[in-house]
């Protein structure tokens, strides 16, 4: 198995970028066969910004830009698609936002036309893992959880075709003890090769937690 991990935070010290290194090294130890390629937008200097040349790739009147296309590669060649992210302002950060408006793009993870849309991700295992600040109580109570699952998991990833198998918040990240959430990352990065392979169907999600997480 060969899994693409998309982290989306500006300091390479963070808690976000630590539990994808332990998703990624409990996925090793579980399958030593698979390999991990970690997409790390900050550090890459990934354009987010959607302007005219990815308007007239949605348009179909020009193919996408190279930093685009390259994505586009970066993922047909992944089994799983693991999204690492810090929560703001419940939801994901610009950068990771910016990233699938670009990338995401009409006629390739989708074909839209006014009579039909064609989904073209089937193939695509995706895992989300958001990393909020607040507690469970805030985001059952506020339906935080619920709406970010609707937003993303259904209105982006489904609208492609991709299938998510596991779509979890990892809460409480300002005030909780750090270790909690990475032990659970390990595991959860041994889970994945199980659940990309279909044997895994269904993932629980988590509400989340009460500021939107910065780390």
């Amino acid at each position: 198995m060969h899994a693409l991990i998309v982290v989306a935070h500006h300091e390479p010290r963070s808690l976000t970028h630590g539990l994808a290194a332990q998703i990624a090294e409990g996925l090793a130890q579980a399958d030593p066969e698979s390999t991990v390629e970690m997409a790390d937008l900050w550090a890459e200097g990934f354009e987010p910004r959607f302007g005219a040349a990815d308007l007239a790739v949605h348009h179909r009147e020009s193919t996408p830009p190279a930093d685009v296309l390259a994505e586009q590669v970066r993922i047909d060649r992944a089994d799983a698609l693991v999204l690492v992210y810090p929560v703001y302002w419940w939801s994901m950060p610009a950068l990771l936002k910016g990233w699938i408006d670009r990338v995401f793009a009409n006629g390739w993870a989708f074909d839209f036309s006014a009579d039909k849309l064609e989904k073209k991700l089937g193939h695509l295992r995706v895992h989300l893992i958001g990393v909020g600040g607040a507690d469970a109580g805030t985001y059952a109570r506020h339906g935080y959880a619920e709406a970010m699952q609707t937003q993303i998991d259904h209105g982006i990833f489904d609208y492609c075709g991709a299938r998510v198998l596991t779509s979890e918040l990892m809460l409480e990240s300002e005030t909780q003890d750090p270790a909690i959430h990475l032990d659970a990352a390990h595991a959860l990065g041994r889970e994945l090769a199980a659940a990309s392979r279909g044997l895994d169907p269904t993932s629980a999600v988590l509400p989340a937690s009460q500021h939107d997480a910065r780390l």
